[in-house]
């Protein structure tokens, strides 16, 4: 099935001077495979083209079934730079959530 990524994670984002930094948290194991599996560097990359201007970097965090992205050059300047209404990237791990990646229904069923 194809479904949003926040139907088998959350995230938390926020500003590190010119780029965000989102972190994306798989609510179990699978859901942590699909993740490394799915959302690589290139399709966050496309998935934030019109707010990444830099390069993005991808970091993974096992123990935490996590994934930490830095979206370089994202911010307009940063916080106090910026002219961007979130010049702390504090929506952009909502938005990363809406990233469509395919699951198995029987993920869905356990996550519900």
């Amino acid at each position: 099935m194809k479904v949003p990524l926040h139907r088998i994670a959350h995230a938390r984002s926020g500003d590190k001077g010119d780029g965000s930094n989102v972190g994306l948290i798989a609510y179990s194991e699978e859901g942590y495979d699909i993740l490394l599996q799915q959302v690589t560097v290139d399709r966050v990359r496309e998935h934030f083209a019109t707010v990444c201007h830099g390069k993005v970097e991808r970091f993974e965090v096992p123990n935490l079934k996590a994934l930490n992205f830095l979206l370089h050059d994202s911010l307009g300047g940063g916080g106090t730079e910026s002219l961007k209404i979130d010049a702390q990237g504090k929506t952009h791990g909502q938005g990363l959530l809406q990233m469509i990646v395919e699951v198995p229904e029987s993920l869905l069923n356990e996550e519900t």
